[in-house]
């Protein structure tokens, strides 16, 4: 796989917040729980998105986390760049059913059959085309 785990948990967690942050924000803890990981793998996660404007924390007893802004105005590749400020040491593994198993996994297998194939079209004959003309 091409992206972090942190980065596919980034994803999950954002699409988790906006399908079920309408009435209130959604906790640290009913994310944790809805994608079986203790809250502390999600936590470190969550803060660079907050840091980054795509969640907004919410402070107080039933405080949790709601997007930054507009759904349409959140990209993936916005969420894989603050998730890859998170240290990924942690040896959990992704949950393979729920949002991660039957969403985010299959469109990220999707883009790296498209990245993979973008890629099986440049020769080492083109990059040193492209390294002499920078020369």
């Amino acid at each position: 796989m091409l992206l972090s785990r942190k980065g596919v948990l980034a994803v999950a967690a954002v699409i988790d917040v906006a399908l079920n942050s309408e009435e209130r924000p959604v906790s640290a803890k009913a994310l944790a729980s809805r994608h079986g990981l203790p809250p502390r793998h999600l936590e470190p996660v969550l803060q660079a998105l907050v840091h980054d404007g795509i969640l907004r924390g919410v402070r107080g007893p039933r405080g949790g986390y709601e997007l930054g802004r507009e759904q349409q105005s959140i990209t993936a590749a916005e969420i894989l760049r603050a998730a890859g400020t998170v240290d990924d040491s942690a040896d959990h593994q992704l949950p393979i059913d729920g949002l991660v198993g039957e969403v985010v996994l299959p469109a990220i297998a999707q883009a790296e059959r498209v990245f993979s194939a973008a890629l099986g079209e440049i020769s080492v004959e083109d990059l040193v085309i492209r390294a002499s003309v920078k020369r």
